[in-house]
């Protein structure tokens, strides 16, 4: 879908992921190796009281599953950033993650006919429909072709 197919008030539910302890603590030793992401015995005296996966972890899984929703990927331009990211519940291993995402401002381009700004509210959620994390994501997307 391209720019001119995502009014404001769009909405669309991703697929789903489960991820595995294996997942958290591969992610985690490369990317956020903080002992409660890493080390499920000691994980055990955190603030958490187990393994949990990291904020980073939860934001590239639903960004994957966004990209695999293939709605607006054909015509992304690139992002200029996201906004109010959040996260809220922590994601531990055997979670199932999903995201619901809604279009929330659509801005034609002012300089460029060809694009526009599209901004995505995204709640990711999981098997009990917890919001785990939210953010906002702002898209280029490019305009339909004639």
């Amino acid at each position: 879908m391209y720019f001119d197919d995502l009014p404001v008030g769009f909405t669309f539910e991703t697929a789903s992921r489960t991820l595995t302890e294996e997942d958290i603590i591969g992610f985690a030793r490369q990317w956020d190796p903080q002992y409660f992401h890493t080390d499920p015995e000691a994980a055990k005296a955190s603030p958490y009281g187990g393994l949990i996966a990291s904020g980073f972890h939860t934001l590239l899984t639903a960004f994957a599953l966004d990209l695999g929703a293939d709605v607006w990927t054909e015509a992304s331009m690139g992002s200029p950033g996201f906004d109010n990211l959040r996260w809220i519940r922590p994601v531990r291993p055997g979670d199932t993650l999903r995201v619901k995402v809604e279009v929330t401002s659509s801005t034609p381009s002012q300089s460029r006919g060809d694009r526009g700004r599209t901004s995505f509210q995204h709640w990711v959620l999981n098997q009990d429909d917890e919001v785990v994390m939210s953010y906002l994501a702002m898209v280029i997307l490019a305009r339909r072709p004639a």
